[in-house]
């Protein structure tokens, strides 16, 4: 997404034998890193749900979701409902 030396990204779900910019199942945010300071907006509950349906994000959406701190959270919960 964006335009030219404007760089927008969507994080999307995606089934994995689609397109890179093909058909995506459902919108969960998205990461603008042109302004200042960065914008990201994602729908935790969305990731969440999607991880626990065993979703597996890409390198860069791994990146993204660990720079928010919505994986940490995930691991937390998981050690305190395994205990």
């Amino acid at each position: 997404m964006g335009a030219k030396k404007h760089p927008f990204y969507r994080l999307v779900v995606a089934d994995s034998r689609s397109p890179r910019d093909g058909r995506f199942i459902e919108h969960l945010g998205y990461y603008d890193p042109m302004t200042d300071p960065v914008k990201v907006k994602i729908d935790v509950d969305k990731v969440e749900r999607w991880l626990r349906q065993g979703a597996q994000p890409s390198e860069a959406a791994r990146s993204l979701l660990k720079r928010e701190g919505i994986l940490e959270r995930r691991t937390e919960q998981s050690t305190t409902d395994k205990a």
